[in-house]
């Protein structure tokens, strides 16, 4: 597998980064699995579903953002799930947490919402958890979609578990409008659940026209990254993705 391209900075102040996109089931299974897998992919950001959300959860949240060397940057508790953790290389302009409307008999979602600087690019940022009923995943998909254009940035991503597979309207609806990097630039394996014999996508990452994206994937065979990692570590398997964010 050819590899990603490293983080760094362009001349031009443009920022190559590493994005990875994660749903980590309440870090209910092996945390140091999971650790391994997150520090092997080395991203500048990590979109995060399933942080844990109840007893301890900011504890529990911070203790994985040590042990991979990145810091809480939003989220979790406060998003109904959806987190973001980010390296020391990220200046952060802002950060918002949103709860999405409550759909009577079914889970709370959110978004981890942010504002980030690297070098001389300017990014938003979303990590979402899409409801599992049809109908209720296609509304969150038009308000994600508003909240990201509501950023005021020219670039920016949104990752998550979509709950859906790429033929579904939830997914083209995304997609209509932002990129679906595994589809813009395929790298690594396709399927992301479930994690102990993956047969469908549902996890992706999505970026604004104007980015980049230099490969995106799951990142099978990418040294550091054990199989039996991927399968300890939680029930889905990760998406990473090298994008380059022109500078502002």
């Amino acid at each position: 597998m050819t590899p990603l391209p490293n983080s760094r900075t362009e001349p031009d102040g443009s920022a190559v980064l590493r994005v990875l996109s994660y749903n980590i089931r309440s870090m209910r299974d092996d945390t140091h699995a999971l650790a391994r897998v997150i520090t092997a992919c080395a991203p500048d950001l990590v979109l995060l579903q399933e942080a844990p959300i109840f007893f301890r959860w900011r504890k529990k949240l911070a203790r994985l953002a040590a042990a991979t060397d990145l810091v809480i940057l939003t989220g979790g508790g406060t998003a109904a799930g959806p987190a973001v953790l980010c390296s020391l290389r990220a200046t952060v302009e802002r950060t918002e947490d949103v709860l999405l409307p409550l759909t009577p008999g079914h889970h709370r979602r959110g978004l981890a919402t942010a504002v980030v600087r690297f070098a001389g690019a300017r990014l938003g940022v979303i990590s979402c958890h899409l409801g599992l009923h049809r109908d209720e995943r296609h509304d969150q998909a038009g308000m994600l979609l508003d909240r990201l254009a509501g950023l005021g940035v020219e670039h920016a991503i949104a990752g998550g578990d979509i709950n859906e597979r790429p033929q579904g309207r939830t997914f083209a609806r995304l997609s209509s409008t932002l990129q679906d990097c595994r589809t813009t630039a395929p790298w690594g394996a396709e399927h992301t659940f479930p994690a102990a014999a993956p047969d469908r996508r549902i996890d992706g990452i999505f970026a604004t026209k104007g980015v980049e994206v230099l490969g995106c994937g799951v990142p099978l065979g990418l040294p550091g990254v054990t199989e039996n990692d991927l399968r300890a570590a939680t029930d889905h398997l990760p998406v990473l993705a090298a994008l380059r964010i022109p500078a502002n």
